[in-house]
């Protein structure tokens, strides 16, 4: 009679089970509620932008989570939001590159949105005193053309410069330029020009 009597499976681990089949284990729920004693509520995120009720404590003297409540989530979460809404209208969603620094703009906001400068202009982000001594230290290279420029304006110059080239490639136009240069070179052309700058700037 014990041997015909099958084990019944329930949500308990295959530790303390024994060896459970693999097909059998992976029918059965896992037990959220006991991994998770906590209530769910606990782990939910503050609504945007929202402050929690009731008097604010003291920032020196209260906990953690009181302090990420009512001195951090109510300005870091919006700030999340427009960075979000700046990166679609950036298209960062569209492509692998692009000009937009995530960390840039949310800098200019946090800066602009706290409460101590509410009553304060908005302060452009390479006129923030910190950015600005940081910057000092470790300036930053040059952004490549390509993503200061729409699609439109890199056409307009790929072209440019095709047809450029396709009519410098041209026999006669070969035949100027090497004229050209030999002129340069025979009246010193580029040294008339300084002398003739150098008198217009002595007066």
């Amino acid at each position: 009679e014990h041997e015909a009597e099958q084990p019944q499976f329930s949500n308990v681990p295959q530790s303390k089970q024994g060896s459970v089949p693999l097909e059998a284990a992976m029918s059965q729920p896992l037990p959220m509620e006991e991994l998770f004693s906590a209530p769910a509520a606990q782990y939910q995120l503050p609504i945007l932008g929202e402050v929690p009720s009731g008097e604010p404590p003291d920032p020196k003297k209260c906990s953690p989570r009181e302090y990420l409540e009512f001195y951090i989530f109510p300005v870091l979460l919006p700030g999340l939001a427009a960075l979000l809404h700046e990166a679609e209208k950036e298209k960062c969603f569209e492509g692998k590159r692009t000009k937009f620094i995530p960390s840039d703009f949310l800098t200019e906001w946090l800066y602009n949105k706290n409460p101590k400068r509410k009553d304060e202009s908005f302060t452009e982000l390479f006129s923030i005193p910190f950015v600005k001594d940081w910057l000092k230290d470790h300036p930053r290279p040059p952004i490549p053309l390509s993503l200061l420029i729409s699609e439109e304006e890199a056409s307009i110059l790929i072209q440019s410069f095709w047809r450029g080239y396709r009519v410098r490639c041209d026999s006669e136009i070969q035949e100027l330029r090497q004229w050209q240069k030999k002129l340069r070179e025979e009246r010193h052309i580029n040294e008339v020009v300084k002398k003739f700058w150098t008198k217009q700037e002595a007066k």
